[in-house]
């Protein structure tokens, strides 16, 4: 089946463009401010309100890439793979709230994750966990322009560098005059048009494909592990590497972290439990597609997995329709570059210049403005010049998240233990991506008692990831009972073949590593820190103007209590 059924004409590809971005651009404009408060351009007061964040935090995890990772995850694996890709994502965004409340309670209002860091640590901690969000950011912002040129050439005469420039323009427009409140208003517009938009187009694309019957005679078109629910082929590549890497994603992204600082204290829990719901039945739904072209036998055009959703709308939609499914991705992808974009800026106006340039008590708001707006530019260019390479957008994403597990153990040790040094934080990290990225790219020969000796230290990681899971929602009695069993029963299954599965085991070398040395350089530290410096050490640059933008949350009261992981003062 070929994409190129159908093509809208340039005047009408031009004006869907005009209709989506224009009207971005207006919603901008109404709350955009004529004396912009550098505070506001990066956290909107730290006090929004539910359906806001809600909305926000559901479209900023979906993004285009979402969904074409997610088609391409059913493609490849069968029936299993989008409820991997969808459900373990979804989870992750609910593991984030436990965790969220406790950074809340200690940083008020703080701007970014890294912020906090150099208030906890200094400014190599900070300037770590700034520096992976810049790669990480700049790698989203690019995917999703990839994602956005395949979908402009796939469906008009434009080329893939001309929709890109259209995308990374459209995006620019509206987001640099407002910052992070436009990212977060028109975001509520966008996921809701997405919603609707799933619901709608998914079951007609099934339909018109000949469902139910495609997948009976389409059967022969799959293996046995791609038609079993419960395929180990899927599990082992797909699921359990996202399970390590969206966890590093929940904790060190700052797009996250923007809105857990923006959304109202109080309101914390419900509005990550709602983008639970929000991203795992759309991204299912979506990733289906894959499934079914798997089924029908579909040749990807071009040989490119990415092309596979926009092939199947060209293929199954009517025109109506089609602009419908168009706008729903030129949404989904605009409302995380949007946020890309916000994070990109913060961090250059919090943590480069406002903390280590002018320092935070002589920032100058006006200044800081220029920067962020600066950055957003800077950033577009390159996401623009590098999605010209066409990567593979699900290999990028578990490349990021995996990347990011080095970092996991530090960051959340560092807001519950007292104990835990600058030092134990950069040393940890180094040792982990010095292994992390051997092992990942197969450089090291996996074979003998070397194999053996990654297999272990892997399944020490695994006790890790479900350990820190069970941490925040159960404590930390529960997290090291959970993490000694779970070792203890994967061990002997994984020990002398784990290291087969060269993404899954990387990223659990990075989060063993990165927890063992942390834990070891900070056990015998005599001089523990104390919370509450952090939250002097950390709040809004422009002082007296802030709280005019919109109320300050008012945060709860710091306990010791090293059994409730959302309020503890340190873990002992």
């Amino acid at each position: 089946m070929d994409a190129s059924t159908f093509q809208f004409g340039t005047l009408t590809l031009v004006a869907l463009l005009l209709l989506f971005y224009g009207g971005t651009f207006y919603i901008s404009t109404r709350i955009g401010k004529r004396e912009e408060n550098a505070d506001g351009y990066m956290t909107a007061g730290n006090n929004v309100g539910f359906g806001i964040s809600a909305a926000s935090m559901t479209a900023t995890w979906i993004w285009a890439s979402s969904m074409y990772a997610s088609a391409t995850s059913g493609y490849t694996y069968g029936i299993s793979g989008p409820i991997h890709y969808g459900l373990w994502g979804a989870l992750m965004i609910l593991f984030i709230y436990p965790f969220g409340k406790r950074i809340r309670a200690v940083a008020p209002r703080a701007h970014t994750l890294a912020e906090v860091m150099h208030a906890r640590h200094g400014r190599s901690s900070q300037l770590m966990l700034a520096g992976s969000n810049v790669v990480g950011s700049v790698i989203s912002l690019m995917s999703n322009f990839i994602a956005g040129g395949v979908l402009i050439s796939m469906l008009s005469p434009f080329t893939f560098i001309q929709g890109v420039l259209m995308v990374a323009g459209g995006v620019l427009l509206y987001t640099l005059w407002s910052g992070f409140r436009a990212s977060v208003l028109t975001d509520f517009v966008q996921v809701v048009g997405m919603l609707g938009a799933v619901a709608i187009l998914v079951p007609v694309i099934f339909f018109a494909a000949g469902f139910p019957a495609a997948f009976e005679t389409g059967a022969i078109n799959v293996t046995a592990q791609q038609e079993s629910f419960f395929s180990s082929d899927a599990f082992m590549n797909q699921g359990a590497p996202y399970i390590a890497a969206v966890l590093a994603y929940a904790i060190g992204n700052q797009t996250i972290a923007q809105r857990l600082f923006a959304v109202r204290e109080d309101l914390i829990k419900p509005t990550f439990v709602t983008a639970t719901f929000g991203y795992g039945a759309m991204v299912i739904g979506v990733g289906m597609l894959g499934v079914l072209a798997l089924y029908l036998g579909i040749t990807p055009e071009g040989g490119d997995v990415n092309n596979l959703i926009p092939q199947m709308a060209a293929e199954y939609l009517p025109p109506v329709l089609i602009a419908v499914f168009f706008i729903m991705i030129i949404g989904a992808l605009s409302s995380t570059a949007d946020s890309d974009l916000s994070a990109l800026s913060s961090i250059a106006m919090a943590d480069i210049y406002g903390q280590n340039v002018a320092g935070k008590e002589a920032a100058n708001p006006k200044v800081m403005l220029l920067i962020g707006r600066g950055t957003m530019v800077l950033a577009s260019a390159a996401a623009v010049a590098f999605a010209s390479l066409q990567l593979n957008i699900l290999d990028l994403l578990v490349f990021v998240g995996a990347l990011w597990g080095a970092l996991v153990f530090p960051v959340i040790a560092s807001f519950y233990w007292d104990k835990v040094t600058n030092r134990a934080f950069t040393t940890s990290v180094i040792a982990a991506l010095a292994l992390f990225i051997p092992v990942r790219f197969g450089w090291i020969p996996m074979e003998g008692i070397i194999a053996i000796a990654i297999d272990i230290i892997a399944v020490i990681g695994v006790g890790v990831v479900l350990g820190l899971m069970s941490f925040g929602f159960f404590g930390l009695r529960v997290a090291r009972v959970v993490a000694l069993v779970a070792t203890l029963a994967v061990a002997p299954f994984a020990i002398g073949s784990l290291h087969e599965y060269a993404t899954l085991t990387a990223s659990l070398v990075a989060y063993a590593v990165s927890t063992l040395v942390c834990w070891g350089m900070s056990v015998g530290n005599k001089e523990p820190f104390d919370f509450a410096v952090i939250k002097q050490r950390t709040g809004d640059f422009d002082e007296g103007e802030a709280s005019a933008d919109t109320p300050v949350a008012v945060s709860r009261d710091d306990r010791d209590d090293d059994l409730d992981p959302t309020t503890a003062r340190s873990t002992r």
